[in-house]
């Protein structure tokens, strides 16, 4: 199968285009790393099946040769990121969703929207199970990024229902472990970086709100599952075990024996208080339910941001007193740039240091 994979330069991308190639499947990665980072592929830039594609999906998604599925997850996905860039993100998730669309239709392409948990909002009821519609604020902060999937839901659904078009729904929970930016502005991030550098960690509100933590493993086998069905959903795909953030600090901290204190800040406005996935339709249609239990998750992750102490120091800087929309891009290394991560020929290097120029995202978080 041949999957081109939005976003593939993220996050998640990334380790859904691992997982594709690892099982046999040839990729066709589109991204211009406005919150990706190009050291996510570069281990896979020498696998024949993989091509890397310089675009911003906002603008257009064309793929030359054949294309089986398409799995749409270009997005600026931490608060952070969609709260600097309010109008890039919801045009990624109306424009940027219809493109992928049209090259789904375009091939009689399977499509997978990776949405997310924050379609439900501050959820009136918990746990949150797919047919609940959600509180969310339309006009709040938070609104940029919610709403935009809010309507990528709906287009993908009336590509479904106008065209025929095989169309399937994640609805992604809290999802942590390698790749992720230790800046991101994520809880899990924030508490590993802090912790590692012996900052205060940062806990929003009174840290009694609750978060469900799937390790990102388990996620992308959630993926694989529906892009391999012909099931729309939606699905929740995210752990159903609930923890408060205070607790989380408290697992961090033990893990890696940090001095650490831990210091309150105001509650950002909407932020959910409660938030569990009910996932019975993802056991029971696609099979799939989490694996990997928080400890050996957390310690994975700590592995990773622990091998990289030269973005831990300015990573801390950038997120130190409780990171916010204020936070310049600009304070935060990468760890490669595109030119250094994607290699000759010159026209897809002069392609990505374009997009990485201040426009539209096209990455997976």
């Amino acid at each position: 199968m041949r999957v081109a994979v939005t976003g593939g330069g993220g996050f998640l991308g990334s380790h859904l285009c691992e997982a594709l190639l690892r099982r046999g499947d040839s990729v066709v990665c589109l991204d211009n790393f406005s919150t990706g980072d190009p050291a996510n592929i570069a281990h896979l830039l020498s696998d024949p099946s993989f091509e890397f594609q310089p675009a911003d999906v906002s603008l257009s998604v064309e793929v030359t040769g054949r294309v089986d599925a398409v799995a749409h997850l270009a997005s600026p996905a931490s608060p952070p990121d969609y709260l600097r860039q309010p109008l890039e993100t919801l045009a990624v998730g109306s424009r940027g969703t219809e493109n992928a669309l049209r090259l789904a239709l375009r091939h009689d392409a399977r499509f997978i929207l990776a949405s997310t948990s924050e379609i439900y909002g501050d959820p009136l009821v918990h746990p949150q199970e797919e047919a609940y519609w959600g509180n969310v604020n339309s006009i709040g902060p938070r609104s940029v990024y919610d709403e935009a999937k809010r309507y990528a839901e709906a287009v993908s659904a009336a590509y479904r229902r106008t065209h025929g078009l095989s169309v399937g729904i994640a609805r992604i929970f809290n999802t942590y472990g390698p790749r992720m930016r230790p800046h991101d502005g994520r809880v899990v991030s924030s508490f590993i970086t802090q912790a590692l550098t012996g900052e205060p960690l940062t806990i929003y509100g009174d840290g009694g709100q609750t978060r469900s933590f799937c390790f990102v493993d388990d996620l992308i086998r959630g993926l694989v599952a529906l892009l391999d069905s012909s099931e729309m959903g939606p699905f929740n795909l995210g752990n159903p075990v609930e923890r408060t953030v205070t607790e989380l600090a408290e697992i961090v901290l033990a893990m890696t024996g940090s001095p650490s204190e831990v210091k309150h800040h105001p509650l950002p406005v909407d932020d959910p208080v409660r938030r569990r996935p009910v996932i019975t339709r993802a056991r029971d249609v696609l099979g799939w339910e989490p694996e990997i239990d928080i400890t050996e998750g957390l310690r994975r992750t700590v592995a990773y941001f622990g091998a990289r102490p030269d973005r831990l120091g300015t990573s801390a800087a950038a997120i130190r007193g409780g990171q916010s929309e204020t936070v310049p891009l600009a304070a935060v290394k990468t760890t490669a740039t595109a030119q250094q991560a994607i290699p000759s020929p010159s026209a897809a290097v002069t392609g990505v240091a374009s997009a990485t120029s201040p426009g539209l995202p096209a990455s997976a978080g």
